[in-house]
């Protein structure tokens, strides 16, 4: 997340060891300045607005090619900002991956849009009560002096340029405890050849939950709202990246 480091974030979602578990190798790449560049525009921050999409491009590369980690089940996730930047991966290169997943983040929009250009499953995990980056998304984000926060298609909206982008029929949603689910379910024509005929991408709101990662133990900062306990998110996007339906 913008502000935040790769030791928050292993501390705040555990997922290093419950992947660990399951064979999988984990990657905690920081951005600089503590923040990622999610959208197309240009700042003075970021004067190279694709930089960060050919970091992790390379960062990729050189796992499969030093860690002998496989090419074909490469995943991303992120919080927050990190999580936008995890839906700008998916939408710019999703030839590369077999699934993303993002808590709180969601897809840029305006002079600064992404968007998806191809089929890959994406989960979508949002507070239904983000004092931070509202669920109904950011069109018009407040001013910043140092990194510019930018705008936001609204949650739903996210996973659904991913659901037109693969190809998806109508979307179902089901209540579940502590949330709502809905999935679209991938279709096997889907522009750019689908990889994952069987996919899904899926939006859980959670209920009672603010600007962060449910069922962590590691208390937010002041102002984020409520950690839900309904939902493991770690193990929920766990499941979902590598099972068999996704």
């Amino acid at each position: 997340g913008r502000g935040a480091d790769a030791a928050e974030l292993r501390a705040k979602t555990r997922l290093e060891r419950a992947a660990t578990a399951r064979g999988m190798l984990v990657a905690f790449p920081e951005g600089l300045g503590r923040g990622w560049g999610a959208g197309t525009r240009a700042t003075k921050q970021r004067p190279d607005p694709g930089l960060d999409v050919r970091f992790t491009e390379a960062l990729i590369k050189h796992l499969v090619r030093t860690e002998r980690a496989d090419p074909g089940q490469v995943y991303v996730a992120g919080f927050s900002n990190g999580g936008s930047m995890a839906l700008r991966m998916a939408a710019e290169r999703p030839a590369l991956l077999a699934g993303a997943a993002s808590v709180s983040g969601q897809l840029p929009t305006g002079d600064a849009a992404v968007e998806p250009t191809g089929p890959v499953p994406v989960m979508v995990v949002y507070g239904a009560d983000d004092p931070v980056r509202p669920l109904a998304g950011l069109p018009s984000p407040p001013p910043d002096p140092k990194e510019p926060i930018l705008p936001t298609r609204s949650a739903r909206d996210s996973a659904a340029a991913f659901a037109a982008a693969g190809g998806a029929g109508e979307p179902v949603t089901r209540q579940q405890k502590g949330y709502e689910r809905t999935v679209w379910r991938l279709g096997k024509e889907a522009s750019g050849g689908s990889r994952r005929p069987d996919g899904t991408v899926q939006l859980l709101v959670v209920d009672d939950a603010g600007h962060t990662w449910p069922g962590s133990t590691v208390p937010p900062p002041e102002g984020f709202g409520p950690v839900s306990r309904a939902l493991d998110a770690t193990d929920t996007i766990l499941d979902f990246l590598t099972g068999p339906g996704r």
